[in-house]
């Protein structure tokens, strides 16, 4: 494969580098072969929402046959989600608590709706059996949690009336979850002990399980699986361990656990829900004697929710042509996620069918709109009179959108935009900035933009008005790709009536590391505006990328070396040629600094992954003993507040207080405790890791074993991040090409299209009307 310039070895990057001794770790890390960023190895989604057997490790750093490699990656400190420490309470946990509130009220909205479904009557074999199993619930046969079928969708509702509604409260009004009673984590420890258990889980187990949680692990030892770490073999074992004979694989405790964790793990790879067939087929997998019954147990017990989606490809029956009924599939899913996608179709159907609130009049909308061209005029004009708008594009469409928000302001509205990251947040600050009708930069406020996170917090933005929404009437979603459907849940319900909400993103990189594909699910849906930006990114980096957008890797012309390769035979060369790169190569012949480039690799795991990469990457950019659990003042490093969220940064210093860190001009601390599971060293990422930011130069590396970790989506990410100049340590061979021709992102299980279609018409309804 040519694209751009080659280097052999003592070229790359045009230059005549030397090969620095003492800089390549040539045998890299056993952290066990090929590791993906990608996430669950258990029931990921193939196509047609199969649930794969699991693939072993830690799901942050296998390639798992189910997760997609490059699509589902569980983000670093996932383990606690936890605050930057100090007195006050922080972002993440901010963010979090504000999460929580949102949970319960959506709850409360579930918990409201009365009466059983009188829906499914036609339904036969495993659907009609689940249903059975919901319907016995709500008549009162067998004591449970409340489970529904579901139900018939909710007709387009007109503007609504500016009655109060439930809103999520502002972070300040939430409290920041307390940790377990030491008494409790005590306990717990005396229960491990017993049945063999690492007794160092204490802590995480008396999390999961809150209060009680001695008794609850006593009395079902599955429950041990509510610790992401543990394995379904591990949780057997301690089993047996606990309850010796009475310990059998149709236990009913054991399918129900088994049945909950399959839901999460195919929550860690994206999907929302499951259907019942790919379920019980992995449930058989796992040595579950009766995998209907398990899955009928958990229903009864209100640990999982079963829905009923019309299929609308279906072919047509003659048996469905007769009754009128469509074709449906069976959906079985855990009831956060199912709520979350509830509450989002709910509050987009209230954006798109409200009016949007008046700034200026429409000729003035129009004159904005004449005065710029293309796409940016027709995203002026779809914004001026509908609540939800979608854009789509490359980086340079950022523009667009950044004419908007000007224009929006000037017109009297309160505008901001909110991005997945800090970079993505600073970038568009700058674009912002270099508005051609903006003040002086000298005189200029500070440009309305802040992160998704911060928004959600109060920490940025423009916080919250006295009924708990927004202050705002226009929020432009930069990176909407990266929008998870709990996140986007959250985000869609603090908007105000009346507000505008424009979703802008590219499509073609990576979804979001937490479940659904809110993006692509509306852009599918097709219930909203949808604006196309028709301006390509620029320059043989922007040719390049492009292509693998199309499916297509091309040869670019390259006279200012903006995109360069460097074959490598194996891992450890891929190590070396990269350290030579970063620190001599780039800096020289393209005039980049080590300090701005950054490096992007499948995983965390194997021989050239971030972990051997980032040990030889400091050995020669950053020496030191690492006092500091590892870290050393000066260490780029990645940091992991909150799953699904990562912020590059430095190591400043540290003291008592933890490890203080400067994370894109904030200063945050992290406790000792927590540096273990929220940091890692930052000079290579994951592609996941650096969605949502751009680098004057990026270093992609592809050894050998990374082979079946790559897609289209993840080379489109990796190679995007470049802004000047782009480097591929290539070890794949024929593996990039086919990646990029052959593999699309893999699909993901989600209820959101459905929710967001119409209600269908009864053909009786209507025949009973003409009469």
């Amino acid at each position: 494969m040519a694209v751009g310039g080659s280097a052999s070895d003592g070229e790359e990057a045009g230059g005549g580098g030397t090969s620095d001794g003492g800089t390549a770790s040539r045998g890299g890390t056993s952290d066990g072969g090929a590791s993906t960023e990608g996430g669950a190895s258990e029931a990921g989604a193939a196509s047609g929402g199969g649930v794969a057997p699991d693939a072993g490790g830690d799901p942050e750093d296998t390639a798992g046959a189910g997760g997609s490699g490059a699509e589902a990656e569980t983000s670093d400190g996932s383990d606690d989600s936890g605050g930057s420490g100090g007195g006050e309470k922080s972002e993440a946990e901010a963010e979090l608590a504000a999460q929580r509130v949102e949970r319960e009220r959506i709850e409360q909205r579930k918990a409201e709706r009365k009466g059983p479904i009188e829906s499914g009557g036609k339904l036969s074999g495993k659907a009609a059996d689940l249903l059975a199993a919901v319907r016995a619930v709500e008549s009162g046969e067998k004591p449970s949690a409340t489970v529904f079928a579901e139900p018939e969708p909710a007709p387009r509702r007109p503007a609504p009336e500016p009655a109060p509604r439930p809103r999520t409260v502002p972070p300040e009004a939430a409290t920041a979850p307390a940790g377990p009673a030491p008494e409790t984590v005590q306990a717990v420890r005396r229960v491990l002990a017993q049945g063999g258990a690492p007794e160092t889980l204490a802590p995480q187990v008396a999390a999961a399980l809150g209060e009680g949680a001695e008794e609850r692990l006593h009395a079902d030892p599955w429950q041990l699986l509510h610790v992401t770490s543990v394995r379904p073999e591990q949780a057997d074992g301690f089993a047996r361990a606990l309850l010796g004979a009475e310990c059998s694989p149709d236990d009913e405790r054991r399918g129900r656990a088994f049945t909950v964790w399959l839901l999460e793990q195919a929550a860690l790879a994206g999907h929302t829900a499951l259907e019942a067939p790919a379920l019980t087929a992995a449930l058989a997998q796992r040595a579950v004697p009766d995998p209907e019954a398990a899955l009928n147990g958990t229903l009864a017990e209100g640990e999982a929710l079963v829905f009923q989606d019309a299929l609308e490809d279906a072919p047509a029956t003659e048996e469905a042509d007769e009754d009128g009924e469509r074709p449906v599939r069976v959906l079985v899913g855990l009831e956060r996620y199912a709520l979350a996608e509830e509450s989002l179709a709910d509050g987009l159907a209230r954006l798109i069918n409200s009016a949007p609130k008046e700034g200026g009049s429409a000729s003035d909308w129009e004159r904005a709109a004449a005065s710029a061209e293309g796409s940016a005029a027709e995203l002026l004009r779809a914004v001026a009179g509908n609540g939800l708008v979608l854009h789509t594009g490359g980086e340079a469409s950022h523009v667009e959108p950044a004419r908007l928000l000007g224009e929006a302001g000037r017109l009297g509205l309160r505008a901001w935009a909110a991005a997945h990251s800090p970079l993505g947040r600073d970038g568009f600050g700058q674009l912002l900035r270099r508005s051609p009708r903006e003040q002086e930069p000298s005189e200029a406020p500070a440009p309305p933009v802040a992160t998704v996170a911060g928004l959600l917090s109060g920490a940025e933005g423009p916080g919250r008005d006295e009924d708990g929404s927004l202050a705002l009437d226009l929020l432009v979603v930069l990176d909407a790709p990266q929008l998870d459907v709990e996140t986007a849940a959250l985000l869609v319900e603090s908007l105000p009536d009346g507000a505008r909400l424009v979703l802008a993103g590219d499509p073609a990189v990576l979804w979001s590391v937490g479940p659904g594909r809110v993006f692509a699910d509306l852009l599918a849906a097709r219930v909203c505006p949808q604006i196309a930006s028709r301006l390509p990114d620029p320059g043989p980096l922007g040719e390049l990328v492009s292509g693998i957008g199309a499916g297509e890797l091309n040869q670019v012309a390259a006279p200012g070396k903006e995109v360069v390769i460097v074959p490598v035979r194996d891992a450890g060369e891929a190590v070396h040629r990269t350290v030579q790169l970063v620190a001599d190569s780039v800096p020289r012949a393209i005039g980049v600094p080590a300090e701005q480039t950054v490096v992007i690799t499948p995983g965390h795991g194997g021989a050239a992954g971030t972990r051997a990469l980032n040990a030889a990457l400091k050995e020669r950019l950053n020496p030191g003993p690492g006092r500091f659990g590892g870290f050393d003042p000066g260490d780029r490093i990645a940091y992991s507040p909150a799953p699904g969220r990562t912020l590059p940064g430095q190591v400043v210093k540290a003291d008592a207080e933890g490890l203080h860190l400067s994370c894109s001009g904030a200063h945050v601390v992290v406790p000792k405790e927590r540096v273990e599971t929220q940091l890692r060293h930052g000079w290579a990422l994951t592609a996941h890791q650096a969605v949502g930011g751009r680098w004057p130069a990026v270093v992609v590396v592809l050894p050998g074993d990374a082979a079946q970790a790559l897609s289209r989506p993840w080379v489109y990410t990796a190679f995007s991040r470049a802004a000047r100049h782009l480097s591929v340590v290539h070890g794949v061979e024929q593996a990039l090409p086919r990646a990029v021709a052959e593999i699309p992102a893999r699909p993901r299980t989600t209820r959101l299209p459905a929710l967001l279609q119409p209600p269908a018409q009864d053909p009786g309804a209507q025949e009973r009307t003409a009469g």
